[in-house]
Order: C-alpha cells, then sequence, then structure tokens
C-alpha cells in the first residue's frame, strides 16, 4: 500500500506538472525605427526668424500697452458714473423724506 501511494503522488505530480506547461508565443521583431537628419537651418534664417519673432513681440506688446490704457480709461468713467448715481440716488432720497 506504501509502494501504490507514492507512486500515486507520482503520477499526480507530473500530470500537474505537464498542465500548468504554457506554450511561449514567439513575437515577432519589430525593425529599429530610421533615423532622418535634417540640415540645421543657416543663420541667416536663424537670425531672420528671431527679427520677426521679435517684431512680432513688439507689436503685441504695443497692444497690450494700448488695451491696458483703454481699460484704465473705461474704469475711471465707470467709477465717475458710478459716483453720479450715487449722488442721485441720495439727491432722490433726500427729496422723498421732505
Amino acid at each position: 500500500m506504501n509502494k501504490s501511494l507514492v507512486l500515486a503522488s507520482i503520477v499526480a505530480a507530473l500530470a500537474l506538472a505537464a498542465c500548468s506547461k504554457k506554450e511561449e508565443v514567439a513575437v515577432p521583431a519589430t525593425p529599429a525605427p530610421s533615423v532622418v537628419v535634417v540640415p540645421a537651418p543657416s543663420a541667416d534664417a536663424a537670425a531672420a526668424a528671431a527679427t520677426g519673432a521679435a517684431s512680432a513681440a513688439a507689436g503685441s506688446a504695443a497692444s497690450a500697452t494700448d488695451a491696458a490704457q483703454a481699460a484704465t480709461s473705461a474704469a475711471s468713467s465707470a467709477g465717475t458714473s458710478a459716483d453720479a448715481a450715487t449722488s442721485a440716488a441720495m439727491s432722490a432720497a433726500s427729496d422723498a423724506k421732505k
């Protein structure tokens, strides 16, 4: 009986070992990406691009300054209008009390 128990254990171990094996899937090799060499732009082209960018930035700064001045003027006008409205409301309230 002892021999049959050992033999049954060995057969069970072999069966379990055979069931757990998985096939390895072959992964196709991907080709290495190709390298494209792009020549660097000339110094003149780079200088022209930098000059254009600086000019655009200066134009944007001038526009921003103009917009800020317009906003300041509008805020000042709104403040003046609010003061006038407050004065009118106080005068109307004073007249209503009389």
